[in-house]
């Protein structure tokens, strides 16, 4: 039977994957400066202006996608008799899995059946979006429902996200860390290195001195956790820095042979948390 992916903003996956698997989107809201704007996946989203006033030292928020949201989108296939899988956001980081599991309930009373499977990632950005992606191609394969979402389930939990954040100070803007704490990271230009967990959060690992050497770490850490690279599309994705992803690529090309290597921004609700500058890796790796 006929089934709809669908999944969130938060996923970041390039706008020409999101159109060539016709993959429906949840979009997050962000507030800049009193101002809202609609995380489109770049369909009308201007990212350089965003980034350029990150890097300016703006700070944004988001508001997660609330129960009427995701019951008005999912009536409509509800209506149609068209089995959904919902790829969602980390329940580890926002409240919109939750507010999607209640939506489904509601539409149970008023529906006799309601075909929606929700999968928490347990992922962000192009973490996430790695799953989607995987999914998508799957789908496309002739994978049924049922058999995607036990491969998601079984490998949701090896996707493996290594993050550095270049402005310390962001993470003091957004109340993550203290004064105190951001002017002497600055000082000593410390760029913390974070990692999503099976729990679906994203917590420190370490901190590293000087931004090439971040970069390193972040390579070295992918390459000791990766698992059959040359069978693997990994996404690199940054904020505002596309030399700097650049240089990744190259470093990751020089040790290791891959499918493919994907670089693209991260979308603004993901760098509204992380600031300009911030870079990731995303790839399949031991279960973590």
């Amino acid at each position: 039977m006929e089934y709809e992916i669908i999944t969130d903003s938060c996923c970041d996956l390039p706008l020409e994957i999101i159109e060539e698997y016709q993959i429906e989107v949840f979009n997050f809201i962000i507030s800049i400066e009193s101002e809202e704007l609609v995380d489109d996946m770049g369909v009308s989203f201007d990212k350089v202006h965003f980034f350029k006033r990150l890097k300016e030292g703006a700070t944004a928020s988001t508001s997660q996608i609330n129960v009427h949201t995701y019951i008005e989108k999912f009536k409509q296939y509800v209506e149609k008799n068209k089995p959904v899988l919902y790829l969602a956001f980390s329940s580890g980081l926002s409240g919109s899995y939750n507010n999607a599991l209640q939506a489904v309930e509601i539409l149970k009373e008023e529906y006799k059946e309601v075909q929606i499977t929700i999968v928490d990632t347990k992922a962000a950005s192009l973490g996430q979006g790695l799953l989607v992606y995987e999914a998508a191609k799957r789908k496309r394969e002739g994978m049924s429902l049922n058999e995607l979402v036990e491969w998601i389930e079984e490998h949701k939990n090896s996707v493996h996200s290594w993050v550095t954040v270049d402005d310390i100070k962001h993470l003091q803007r957004g109340g993550r860390i203290s004064a105190t704490a951001a002017t002497v990271g600055s000082i000593l230009s410390i760029k913390p290195i974070i990692v999503m967990t099976s729990e679906g959060k994203l917590v420190p690992y370490s901190k590293v001195r000087g931004r090439k050497k971040s970069l390193h770490f972040l390579v070295d850490q992918t390459l000791a956790g990766i698992i059959k690279p040359e069978n693997q599309t990994i996404f690199i994705g940054h904020v505002g820095v596309f030399e700097d992803a650049e240089y990744v690529k190259k470093l990751l090309e020089s040790k290791e042979v891959f499918k493919q290597i994907i670089i693209t921004s991260y979308g603004p609700t993901i760098a509204s948390h992380t600031g300009f500058g911030s870079l990731a890796l995303f790839s399949f790796g031991n279960e973590k």
